[in-house]
């Protein structure tokens, strides 16, 4: 979802829901999730709702990103 929200920069919480193939349950859960956690927050414009990735929410993919490269690197 945050590598979703971050490809597009902005993502309407509907085409998120698509994208990561999940129910509107889902979705809400997880959503409240990272934002909760300062991952994602949530904007509005023209009102509608916009979801955004923040600072933290990056430091978060890149660590990740860092974690597969190494699990690649020792074959773990």
């Amino acid at each position: 979802m945050l590598a979703a929200i971050q490809r597009k920069g902005e993502m309407r919480p509907t085409h998120l829901m698509y994208k990561a193939n999940l129910a509107h349950r889902q979705l809400k859960h997880y959503l409240d999730e990272l934002v909760q956690k300062e991952l994602v927050k949530r904007t509005e414009r023209n009102g509608s709702e916009y979801l955004l990735i923040t600072d933290s929410g990056n430091r978060f993919l890149e660590k990740l990103k860092e974690m597969r490269a190494f699990e690649e690197t020792f074959g773990i």
